[in-house]
């Protein structure tokens, strides 16, 4: 009989929800300083993961969870940017 796998889980930085890894969105810092919505999850890099709608960004944005996270300042124009991508 086969061994059932492990989901990986994540923690969402805006609600602190626990959830599958695949449910979440990542966001990450490259190595250059960008910060970039990653849907493969495998960029290198410095990561972040959020809930997949604008609320969560929004309440990790406002409450500094997510600079915190990826350890860099994060102007309103980046989160501005990763709110469009997110609505896509």
């Amino acid at each position: 009989m086969a061994k059932a796998r492990k989901v990986p889980q994540r923690t969402c930085v805006g609600c602190g929800a626990v959830r599958d890894k695949r449910d979440l969105v990542r966001v990450v810092r490259t190595p250059e300083g960008q910060v970039l919505l990653d849907p493969s999850g495998k960029r290198a890099g410095r990561g972040a993961y959020l809930c997949p709608n604008r609320d969560c960004l929004a309440k990790a944005a406002r409450g500094g969870k997510l600079s915190r996270a990826l350890e860099t300042d994060m102007p309103d124009e980046i989160i501005a940017r990763l709110q469009e991508e997110l609505s896509d």
